[in-house]
């Protein structure tokens, strides 16, 4: 799923306001976002907030064989997953150019500048290393990956503890954390990634761009350094044209940040190993404040109470009384009248119910009547005061005996006519039998 594009407006919007060195969270120009660090009741398990961007970060180790090349240094691997809970645009089980990019920053940050005592990480050299796997999860996507993927990574390697070994002959023993305590990882120093944000070709700079401050940007300059001001790694994307000056000032910008971040983060481990060794509790659960379902919280907004029954009270005697509505009766016909808009008549059409119980019971019978009448009272008046019986049946082709005086009885067959057809064809042929007997 592609991301939503941002709009002209807000474009615009965004530019104006970093013109007038405002941001939409209310931070300064070189201003962090919050940094909030949890650990999970595993070692080498943290969650790194930076504003909204969350990630998750955790460590896990292996015996391996080392490589040809280095008998007798350990593996480090980085991995950084984007999921589509983090952000729709990411799509899973392909790996973006973003990811790519991403991942090789770390190992450039992390591996590369030798943060971590590789030489320290072998059982036996030539036959057995620890190989060391560092995950990130990306669980939201809110701006500035990389600064937070790196802080997670250093945190959970800083935090991580590794099974105790023992070597006797070619025997190797990996004991529990139950039997011995686990050995912490020898760390240098802590390499952290700076970001930095650059508007309309260079002249504008933001500090730790959120989101929709990264679609509008063009270009960043990304500085990984030490507390020591050591630069780790330094990497430019966006093809715009940065002056030295430009460069030099994000460094000392970088220096700044770096040290607050340092520090933050070895609070934060000491706090850990203090409540660790405490037995008091520890863990993402209880990271997480009472009476909170979410990590995330609104601000409350004060309510006054005092007076919310005089003033619905005054509220209610100045508002208008509803308007009266009566009903008038309807007269449709004579006889009738009706009150309110009502349902649709469910009883239908008065003669169509006619037309169907004529259909239902002994409507042939009626039919045969019907088109029969005029025929016998021609035939009666014509003979005088003498009866002419009429013998109806149900079959389809019925006779009429007339009986006249001094004449031969005359058979007149009748077809029944359904009841569906129309009565037209039935009154021509008794025109046919006026025209003869005004012959006769």
């Amino acid at each position: 799923m592609k991301e939503t594009p941002l709009s002209n407006c807000e474009r615009r919007f965004l530019l104006r306001a970093i013109e007038e060195k405002k941001r939409l969270d209310g931070r300064q120009t070189y201003d962090y976002r919050n940094i909030r660090i949890s650990f999970g009741t595993d070692y080498g398990c943290c969650i790194v907030e930076l504003g909204k961007t969350r990630v998750l970060g955790q460590v896990s180790c292996e015996l391996v064989s080392p490589k040809l090349n280095r008998a007798t240094e350990g593996i480090l691997f980085f991995n950084l997953e984007l999921s589509q809970m983090a952000a729709p645009a990411f799509e899973p089980g392909r790996q973006s150019d973003l990811l790519v990019k991403l991942n090789r920053l770390l190992e450039r940050c992390l591996r590369n500048s030798k943060c971590i005592d590789t030489e320290s990480l072998c059982v036996v050299a030539g036959e057995k290393v620890w190989q060391i796997r560092v995950d990130l999860h990306l669980l939201n996507h809110d701006g500035n990956i990389i600064d937070a993927a790196s802080i997670a990574a250093i945190v959970a390697l800083c935090h991580f503890r590794r099974p105790d070994v023992s070597v006797q002959g070619d025997e190797v023993t990996l004991y529990a954390p139950e039997e011995r305590d686990p050995v912490p990882l020898s760390i240098h120093h802590m390499p952290i990634c700076v970001s930095f944000a650059f508007f309309q070709q260079g002249t504008y700079l933001l500090v730790d761009p959120h989101e929709r401050e990264e679609r509008v940007m063009d270009g960043l300059l990304v500085i990984a350094m030490n507390k020591h001001r050591e630069i780790c790694t330094l990497q430019s994307s966006g093809g715009i044209m940065l002056l030295k000056e430009q460069v030099l000032r994000c460094s000392k910008i970088a220096g700044v940040k770096v040290a607050e971040i340092t520090e933050l983060i070895q609070k934060a481990l000491e706090n850990d190993q203090k409540v660790r060794k405490e037995g008091g509790k520890f863990g993402f659960a209880e990271s997480i404040a009472n009476q909170r379902i979410t990590a995330f919280k609104m601000e409350k907004a004060p309510v006054d109470t005092c007076d919310v029954e005089e003033k619905a009270e005054e509220i209610i005697a100045e508002a208008e009384p509803p308007a009266e509505v009566v009903s008038k009766p309807v007269l449709w016909t004579p006889g009738t009248a009706q009150i309110g808009e009502g349902v649709e008549n469910s009883w239908g059409d008065p003669d169509d119910s006619e037309k169907e119980d004529d259909d239902e019971g002994g409507s042939d019978e009626a039919v045969i009547f019907d088109s029969i009448k005029m025929d016998t009272e021609i035939e009666v008046s014509n003979t005088g005061s003498q009866d002419a019986p009429i013998v109806l049946s149900d079959s389809e082709e019925e006779e009429m005996i007339i009986l006249e005086p001094d004449k031969n009885p005359k058979k007149i067959r009748i077809q029944t006519i359904n009841a569906k057809q129309e009565k037209a064809p039935s009154k021509r042929p008794v025109r046919k039998r006026k025209k003869k007997r005004a012959a006769n």
